[in-house]
This record gives structure tokens, C-alpha cells and sequence, in this order.
């Protein structure tokens, strides 16, 4: 069986975050990347999981950037993909990102594709969609957790009010979130061998970009804490209407 698991590189969750040229362009000078970690903490490790119980299983890792994504990459090398495919593309579209994905996936006719659930950059949470329609596959999102049996997946999913499962025939396409697996730091042995496991890096194929950024705008700053004295309830009642804006 053959698992192609995709890969994201992200700013880290602490980064602070500007942006350049009339705020088109996020600045990525001084920020730290990290792996995804939708994708590394729960699609990655999940598949890990399925190789320990069956060690005929074969990780594939996907990655959509440049040269400088090789570093994140290599970390996911070292947890436990057995050899990486870069698409040599940088683009934020994501039928665009699909679009490579899914070309690559066609030629290595792959059992099971799984991504996290979305990245923590962009939060579009459309990748794994729009790749499951342009291969044809069935889509079960937000994964909870996720078992193999044979080529038959049992896929549970978080509902309003309860959870939701499925049964689905292989090959398929999943996206996963928090309750698929729990983080794993790579071992020493891990981060040694990640050095010589194989790197492709392909051409990206013809594909159409359908979306562009115009702008980005953060929020506005957080306002400081206005204290009431809790001898002063009208005070509170009038700064609820009048700035709170609750009512």
C-alpha cells in the first residue's frame, strides 16, 4: 500500500507577522518556518502508525514550494516519510497546489492521500477537496480518527452534537485534525538518516491560477482592560451598551 501524505511549510505559530509592497506580500525575513503542524502532528504521524502495523506500507511525502521548503521537508523525512517529492512552485492558490498534487498522484497510483485538516497561515481548508475531485477519489474532512482494515477505512468525524462515522473503500483522500494521532519529536536516528532518504524535485505541470491575494490587513490592536468597581454596576451596564456592544 502507498500513502502520499502532503506537507505544508508555515510560519511558525509565534512569528510576528508583517507585510511589504502596499501589504500584498507577507515578510518572511526573520520568521521561522515549522512544518504545518495539521499536517505533521496528524496526517504524517497517523501514517507513521500504519506503517508500525504494517511494515509492507510505503510514505510518500508532497511538497508544493521552493528550495528553501527542503529544511521542513527534511524534518518530515526524519519522523518517518521514507523519500519526498518538491513540486519546484511557489504559488497560494490552492487549485493551483492541487493541481501539482494531484499530478504527481496520478502517476504513482497511490492507496491513501491524507493532509491536514488546513494550514495555519491561510486556514482555507481546501486542498484536500479540490485534490480528491481532480483524482476522482472520495473526500471524508476533518478527521477525528481514522482505522484501517484491509483497503476499507473507518473514518470518524466530529458533527454538531455528536460524531459522525464512515465506512469507505480505498483509494481515498482524508483531512485530519486534532484526535488522528499525537505529536512525535524525531529521533536522533530519524534526523541522521532524513539526510540521505530521497528528495525528487519535479517541474510543476500546466495548471491554471484561479485565485490571487489583492491585500492582506491585520487585526486591529487589542484595546486595554477597562476595570469597573464592583460598587458601580451602572458603569459596567453603560460601557457593555455603549462600547462593548453587546446589546
Amino acid at each position: 500500500m502507498k500513502v502520499l501524505v502532503c506537507i505544508s511549510k508555515t510560519p511558525d505559530t509565534t512569528a510576528k507577522i508583517t507585510f511589504t509592497d502596499n501589504n500584498t506580500k507577507f515578510a518572511e525575513a526573520g520568521v521561522q518556518f515549522i512544518i504545518n503542524p495539521y499536517d505533521e502532528w496528524y496526517a504524517l504521524v497517523r501514517a507513521i502508525q500504519l506503517k508500525e502495523a504494517d511494515a509492507s506500507l510505503q510514505i510518500h511525502l508532497i511538497n508544493v514550494g521552493a528550495a528553501d521548503n527542503d529544511t521542513v521537508i527534511r524534518k518530515a523525512l526524519a519522523l518517518g516519510g521514507e523519500e519526498a517529492i518538491r513540486v519546484n512552485a511557489v504559488s497560494d492558490d490552492s487549485f493551483y497546489i492541487a493541481a501539482q498534487i494531484a499530478e504527481v498522484a496520478k502517476q504513482n497510483n497511490y492507496d491513501l492521500i491524507l493532509t491536514g485538516k488546513e494550514t495555519i497561515d491561510y486556514n482555507g481548508s481546501s486542498i484536500g477537496g479540490m485534490l480528491a475531485e481532480l483524482l476522482g477519489m472520495p473526500y471524508v474532512s476533518l478527521a477525528t480518527r481514522f482505522e484501517l482494515s484491509g483497503t476499507t477505512a473507518t473514518i470518524t468525524r466530529e458533527i454538531d452534537g455528536g460524531e459522525e462515522v464512515n465506512e469507505v473503500q480505498l483509494p481515498l483522500v482524508v483531512s485530519c485534525q486534532k484526535g488522528v494521532a499525537e505529536q512525535r519529536i524525531p529521533n536522533m536516528k530519524g534526523i541522521m538518516g532524513a539526510r540521505t532518504k530521497p528528495l525528487k524535485v519535479l517541474e510543476p505541470a500546466a495548471a491554471e491560477h484561479l485565485t490571487a491575494i489583492v491585500s492582506f490587513e491585520l487585526p486591529p490592536p487589542k484595546a486595554g482592560v477597562k476595570l469597573v468597581s464592583a460598587d458601580n454596576p451602572e458603569e459596567l451596564v453603560r460601557l457593555l451598551h455603549e462600547e462593548a456592544k453587546l446589546f
